[in-house]
C-alpha cells in the first residue's frame, strides 16, 4: 500500500467483536470501496463491541490493524 493510501488514522466500524485473546474485524474505506482487516485493540484487555467506531493507530501489512475507540 502506498503512503497516500495509508489506513493509519482512518475511522472505521467494527464488524467482528474485538476482545482479549481474539482477533476482531473492521471494515475500512480504501481505494473507492471498503475492505476487511483483522483487528486488535490497542489496550490488550479491552473489548470493542460490534458496530463501534474506531480509529486505526497501527497497520501491519498486509491486512492487520491495531485500533482504539474513536
Amino acid at each position: 500500500m502506498s503512503p497516500q493510501e495509508s489506513v493509519v488514522g482512518k475511522i472505521c466500524r467494527v464488524t467482528g467483536t474485538i476482545a482479549p485473546g481474539r482477533v476482531g474485524e473492521v471494515m475500512i474505506a480504501v481505494r473507492g470501496g471498503s475492505e476487511a482487516y483483522h483487528a486488535y485493540a490497542q489496550e490488550s484487555d479491552e473489548t470493542i463491541a460490534l458496530g463501534s467506531r474506531v480509529v486505526v493507530v497501527e497497520h501491519y501489512p498486509p491486512r492487520t490493524v491495531v485500533v482504539s475507540p474513536a
